[in-house]
Parts: structure tokens; C-alpha cells; sequence
């Protein structure tokens, strides 16, 4: 019997395929904005509780939309609890953290660079190589990111702050790298995506409101309108929309190509933060953005 014909990957120009990843670059690109935003007047953890309450009411809907069971078997939970712990409560809890103190746009990038602590953690937990071009573009993406905390530091008020938003932004990072990499395990790829990704968010919204009560005190809420709009804008397209969105677009053309969201994303971050958030452009910016960036596509292209 002759082997079934391999079905070619999709090219880029096809709308399909465009289509799709614009649609997650943007959306993913203007959370990091909003979320500046939201947390103005709310300590961020009663926000992070808000946005993914708002979240699983969503993802509970979509589940009756595709008439998919929010069962699960007992032997998911571990995955369960790791993703939901290090996704969506740790990484959350620190991005928000990285943003009192640091632009937007720089804490996108960082959570960006993700991809290294994911390359470290995939060779120690499933023995995946690391590539010596992964390397070379790992380090040229770290000098950046030198620079862009050098800027933010030579224009902040308050340098501790600043090296307090920067260990937020890499402990953000660790955590989304982790869940990232529990994901990607074989037990993972045996469960059922979408009802996995609902248990997860309960689990991580369940354990942000425990955080926010401990550290934060009683609920507080912003009665400014474009509070309420961030909220569903980040619980129900930011995170219900897009993550179907985006793992479309890997069954369409694979990980690796759609990887590269995350190379639009932060260059979006930052547009917007130049916009909205006054950053300025000097040349040490535009350095460590410009290295950051070549760094980060020359690692992606040696993992896709």
C-alpha cells in the first residue's frame, strides 16, 4: 500500500493563515496597554481575579458552543494544576507586577524572550538539543534587553524600581516557560485541549483570589467604564478568543512558524507604549530593541 501523500503546509499569504495570526498578533500586542491601565487604581490582584472570572464565564460558553464535556480524567490533574498555577496565577501575578514599574512595551518584550528559559527547561525535562544559533541569538536578545533596562533605569525616578520590575518581567517569564513546557509533554497531548485550558484558568482564578484577599484586602473595583471595558476586553478576547485563535494557527502551519506571534507582539507593545506611554526613542532604545528583536528571531528560527 502506498504511503498517504503529505499535506502541504499552507504559505503565509494565504488568508487562512494571515488571517489568524495577525488577528492574535494584535490582540495580544494591545493587552500589554490596557493592562497598564487596569491597574492604576485596583491592586493588581483582585484585576488579575476580575479578568479571569470573566474568562472561565467564557470559556464555559465556548465548551457549550463546541458541545465538549468539562470532564477530565483524574490523571490530568497534576498537568491541570501546574498549568493553572504557573499560567495563570505566577506569570500573571508577576506580568502585572513588571508593569507598576516598567513601560509596557519592555515588559512584552521580556515575557517575549521566553523562548530561552522554555529551550533550558525542555532539554532538562524532555531532552530536546539546544542549537548553538539558538545560543548565539539567546545572548544577542539578552544584550538587548541590557540596554532596555539601561534605559529604563538612566530615566526612571527610582532605579530600584525599575530593577524590581525587571526580576518581575523574568519571573514571569520562568513561570509562562514552565507551563509552556508541562504542555508540551506527551500526558499533556493525551487530554482534551479546551476543557484542560478551562480547569487550568478556575484553578489559576481560584488561587489569584486567595492571593488578592491575603495581600491585597477586600475586593476594590474602579467604576470608571473603560475599567469595566479592560476587563472583558482582556478576560474574554485576550485570553477566551485568542488562545483557540492561535492553536488554529499551529494546527495550520505548525509550532515553530507560529511561534513568530511572539516577534510581532512586543514590536506592537511597544508602538503602542511610545503612543500612549510617552517612551522615547533614544539611541540606546533603539539598540537594545533592534538587538533584542534580531536575538530573538534568530533563536526562534534555529527552534522552528
Amino acid at each position: 500500500m502506498d504511503a498517504p501523500a503529505l499535506r502541504p503546509v499552507p504559505k503565509f499569504a494565504d488568508p487562512r493563515i494571515w488571517g489568524p495570526f495577525l488577528l492574535a498578533s494584535l490582540i495580544w500586542g494591545s493587552t500589554w496597554l490596557v493592562i497598564k491601565d487596569q491597574i492604576s487604581v485596583v491592586p493588581p490582584g483582585w484585576t488579575i481575579t476580575y479578568r479571569f472570572s470573566i474568562a472561565v464565564v467564557g470559556m464555559l460558553i465556548l465548551l457549550l458552543i463546541r458541545r465538549e464535556s468539562l470532564r477530565i480524567p483524574w490523571s490530568a490533574w497534576p498537568i491541570v494544576l501546574l498549568v493553572g498555577i504557573c499560567q495563570f496565577t505566577l506569570n500573571f501575578q508577576f506580568v502585572y507586577r513588571a508593569e507598576l514599574h516598567m513601560t509596557s512595551g519592555i515588559v512584552a518584550l521580556f515575557v517575549a524572550l521566553a523562548l530561552i528559559p522554555n529551550a533550558i527547561l525542555a532539554r532538562l525535562m524532555l531532552d530536546e538539543p539546544i542549537t548553538r544559533r539558538f545560543t548565539i541569538g539567546s545572548l544577542i536578545a539578552i544584550a538587548g534587553l541590557a540596554m532596555l533596562f539601561g534605559y529604563e533605569y538612566r530615566h526612571a525616578s527610582n532605579g530600584i524600581s525599575v530593577a524590581l520590575g525587571s526580576a518581575f518581567a523574568v519571573l514571569a517569564m520562568i513561570a509562562a516557560s514552565f507551563a509552556s513546557v508541562v504542555q508540551a509533554t506527551r500526558r499533556a497531548h493525551a487530554y482534551p485541549f479546551l476543557p484542560m485550558l478551562t480547569w487550568a484558568i478556575i484553578v489559576g482564578t481560584m488561587v489569584d483570589a486567595l492571593l488578592a484577599f491575603l495581600l491585597d484586602g477586600p475586593p476594590v473595583w474602579d467604576p470608571r467604564p473603560a475599567y469595566a471595558a479592560g476587563i472583558g476586553y482582556l478576560g474574554l478576547v485576550g485570553t477566551v478568543a485568542t488562545f483557540p485563535i492561535y492553536f488554529t494557527l499551529i494546527r495550520r502551519i505548525g509550532a515553530g512558524r507560529a511561534a513568530y506571534v511572539n516577534i510581532v507582539v512586543p514590536v506592537l507593545a511597544m508602538l503602542l507604549s511610545t503612543l500612549f506611554e510617552g517612551f522615547l526613542w533614544t539611541p540606546l532604545a533603539i539598540g537594545g530593541s533592534v538587538l533584542a528583536m534580531i536575538g530573538l528571531f534568530i533563536a526562534m528560527r534555529a527552534r522552528g
